[in-house]
């Protein structure tokens, strides 16, 4: 019987906006989290600077000193020179492996020949995909959030009819709200009939987003600045155990500003304890379609 890896938890980056003490305080708590990998760095709008360049690999040494993994994250949407070069600078860093989510800084590691891994907005569907970025560097993927555990297969048995060669490692984003679109205009600005430019960083006093409902009174989607969100939360939890049959590596919680630390250290209890899917499923009010090749906004009860 061959042996089957244990599954580890990583955390996202911060989607959010949240000023320099809040930031501080929660990493300074993710440093004695039951986790493997921390993913650090804005990946959303370059206006938002709580922390400088030299603050966010401060914080990395310190969670690396802690025995964590740093992976520095990159902007998803590239629209200027000046962010365009804070890509480069996050790829050149030097030390810490990088999490690409924007080709840009796909090209910036393949030409130093440094490994990477990929975000979840880089687009890998197929196996011939997954071996051409491999060729690159990628040591790592991130399954797209809308493909299902069918489609995964698809993928690792074409990759591996490519080549004999191993497959990069699979982290799978497993509790959080979607990161479901970018867009170059602001979401919060417009809201607050404020123009990009002069948002007045109206993102800091929604720590977790801004819900947008239907004329129903349905919850559709999260506002959060240029990045569109799922209303409802993504939980995988129960699933952990088909998916690290299936070859996943890497458990993914995406952070938001309250209970995400304790939900963490809950979930390894219950790796440690082999917890039963069913004894550890979420609510019905949370999500998690995509999986099981469902629309992503329903919730599917695992059998």
């Amino acid at each position: 019987m061959s042996h089957i890896p244990a599954l580890q938890i990583s955390l996202g980056p911060v989607l959010y906006y949240w000023d320099k003490p809040q930031l501080q305080s929660f990493y300074a708590a993710v440093a004695d989290l039951p986790l493997t990998t921390v993913y650090l760095g804005e990946v959303v709008c370059s206006k938002r600077r709580s922390l400088r360049w030299g603050e966010w690999l401060e914080l990395a040494g310190q969670l690396s000193a802690a025995g964590k993994q740093v992976v520095m994250s990159t902007l998803t949407l590239i629209e200027a020179q000046s962010e365009l070069s804070s890509v480069e600078r996050a790829c050149h860093n030097g030390e810490f492996l990088v999490e690409a989510n924007d080709m840009a800084a796909v090209q910036f590691c393949s030409e130093r020949g440094l490994p990477f891994v990929s975000g979840p907005h880089i687009n890998l569907y197929n196996g011939r995909a997954l071996r051409f970025l491999q060729k690159q560097g990628l040591c790592r993927w991130l399954l797209p959030l809308e493909l299902s555990r069918e489609q995964l297969q698809q993928i690792q048995q074409e990759a591996q009819a490519l080549s004999q060669e191993a497959l990069p490692e699979l982290e799978v984003f497993g509790h959080g709200l979607m990161p479901l679109a970018h867009s170059a205009r602001c979401f919060t600005a417009r809201h607050h009939n404020l123009p990009k430019d002069r948002c007045e960083f109206r993102c800091l006093a929604d720590p977790d987003g801004l819900p947008v409902y239907s004329q129903d009174g349905e919850a559709l989607f999260t506002l959060n600045g240029i990045q569109t969100q799922s209303a409802r939360c993504l939980d995988l939890r129960a699933s952990w155990q088909d998916m690290q049959q299936r070859g996943v590596s890497a458990f993914r919680f995406s952070p938001t500003s309250t209970g995400c630390l304790q939900r963490i250290r809950d979930f390894a209890a219950s790796m440690k304890a082999q917890t039963s899917p069913d004894q550890n499923a979420g609510g019905t009010d949370d999500c998690n379609g995509y999986w099981f090749g469902k629309p992503g906004m329903i919730h599917v009860a695992e059998v």
